[in-house]
């Protein structure tokens, strides 16, 4: 059996005891994405010769005692819009197809100081904009589960990497369910924090208001551990908050007696697939047999989530995709006469369908005689769904919900109707246009084998709620390992 089966927590137990070097942990990663990613295309990079570096030098410090995380020595991959020194970064972008940075984000250089060993780059949605993984400029990422399936997105290479067991652990992005939606279809676990709790210094911005990063793992405990690591204050970034109970591991304890769970009626209605729903009716029994008290409620403005996110996210990223312009960095178009040609074409070229649509929708929204119709109404709609999720916590201590109103759909078929791919993020969205704390965790399969996910909500500066519980329900199905994984280890 790899190693890379083994959850993050008990890879550095082995490698704290002995049993285990980092550079045989490592190969053995690096083994196991040669032989998978063909298959999968969950990278974009994989750095070898700097993954084997880093298990050196990371064992002489784990030797000399002056690294004692419990996350030492762990290979583990980053999603590829957070910058790392010395190593591609491109956004699955043309547009960034040859960047790399001079710096690494804030959240890569934490896991390093906790000695973690980055194997290399995930592929995503092209500057994060999607929910399949599928505009990615290197191709598509396929669902370990089912390869005709998409792994979801924009994270779905980090999810889909760890399903696979190319990695034990990976780091994602979550601006409107990136990390969720996606661990949802990958059968992993994937968190997103309240915003402003990890620092979003060197990651390539979409939503600046809603982008947060996050762990995506085997199981909670992982989960806890890596955010543990990654929770701090920040000076370079200006949204990052200083918290003195960032000790997430503490809440891993299974027990809910007394917690008070709810469920939004308006997510059980019309769109949610049949097997999704019995799935999250089944948590809510099996949360009840553990002595919570669960309940249904009505949580308002449901409707309007999806499109004040996408005025909101697609406003921001107009803004923020505004520096790549073939002047500064990135890709410059070969034939141009003058500037105002040279901005045209290397902005047609180097972005994709996906990433201008956006574009085009958000520098609409801002324009004068819309901006007040639409820019300022979604905002208006955003401080309205804070206030319906107020209410809902001054009564519930988590709320439990689909991670997403389908399984994973067949590759191709979301790109066909960008809309209805918009409203596949209809339960995740609300989150980040709050600010909340989000958990996804899996809950079993459909009749097609692929994976169901749960989503449970948390007040801002909550996670250990949310970390309870999902550990708590956790303990009642094991994690289950993606057959695709199993099946490669098998004579």
């Amino acid at each position: 059996m790899s190693l890379t089966s083994l959850t993050a927590i008990g890879l550095g137990k082995k490698i704290r005891a002995g049993e285990v070097s980092v550079e045989e942990a490592v190969t053995d990663a690096l083994g196991q994405i040669r032989a998978r990613e063909p298959d999968i295309h969950s990278f974009v990079t994989v750095d070898e010769e700097g993954a084997l570096a880093q298990a050196r030098q990371i064992q002489k410090r784990i030797r000399d005692g002056a690294c004692t995380s419990v996350l030492a020595g762990v290979p583990m991959a980053v999603k590829d819009n957070l910058c790392t020194e010395g190593l591609l970064t491109t956004c699955s972008s043309k547009m960034l197809s040859g960047f790399v940075p001079t710096y690494t984000a804030e959240a890569v250089s934490r896991m390093q100081q906790a000695g973690a060993v980055i194997l290399g780059k995930t592929n995503m949605d092209e500057f994060a904009m999607g929910s399949t993984t599928e505009t990615s400029y290197y191709g598509a990422t396929k669902n370990p589960w089912n390869p005709g399936h998409v792994p979801g997105g924009s994270s779905g290479g980090s999810c889909a990497a760890v399903a696979a067991e190319m990695c034990t652990y990976a780091l994602g992005s979550d601006t409107g369910g990136s990390i969720r939606q996606p661990s949802a279809f990958c059968g992993v676990t994937g968190i997103k924090p309240t915003y402003g709790t990890v620092s979003r210094y060197g990651l390539i911005a979409y939503g600046s208001s809603l982008d947060q990063i996050g762990p995506v793992a085997k199981n909670v405990e992982d989960c806890a551990a890596v955010l543990e690591v990654l929770a701090a204050h920040d000076l370079k970034d200006s949204t990052s908050i200083r918290r003195d109970d960032t000790d997430f591991t503490a809440a891993l304890v299974d027990d809910v007696k007394g917690m008070r769970i709810g469920i939004p009626r308006d997510y059980l209605t019309e769109g949610l697939d049949g097997e999704v729903k019995a799935a999250v009716l089944q948590a809510a029994e099996t949360f009840r047999d553990m002595g919570a008290v669960v309940e249904e409620f009505d949580l308002s403005l449901v409707e309007y989530a999806v499109p004040a996110y996408y005025v909101i996210a697609c406003a921001e990223a107009s803004s923020n995709l505004e520096r790549f312009d073939g002047v500064k960095y990135g890709w410059r178009t070969k034939d141009a006469n003058g500037l105002h040609e040279m901005y045209k074409k290397t902005r047609s070229e180097g972005f994709g369908a996906e990433v201008r649509r956006r574009i085009m929708l958000g520098s609409f929204v801002l324009s004068s005689g819309y901006y007040d119709a639409y820019y300022l109404k979604a905002l208006r709609t955003k401080a309205l769904i804070r206030q319906a999720f107020d209410q809902a916590f001054a009564s519930f201590d988590v709320i439990l919900s689909p991670a997403a109103p389908t399984t994973a759909p067949p590759l191709g078929k979301s790109l066909e109707d960008p809309v209805k791919m918009y409203l596949s993020d209809i339960y995740t969205v609300a989150v980040n246009l709050a600010g909340l704390a989000g958990i996804s965790v899996p809950a079993g399969t459909d009749q097609a084998g692929l994976p169901i996910g749960i989503q449970l909500i948390g007040d801002c500066f909550q996670e250990k709620k949310i970390i309870r519980a999902a550990y708590a329900f956790e303990q009642t199905r094991p994690y289950a390992r993606c057959p695709y994984a199993a099946g490669k280890e098998q004579p």
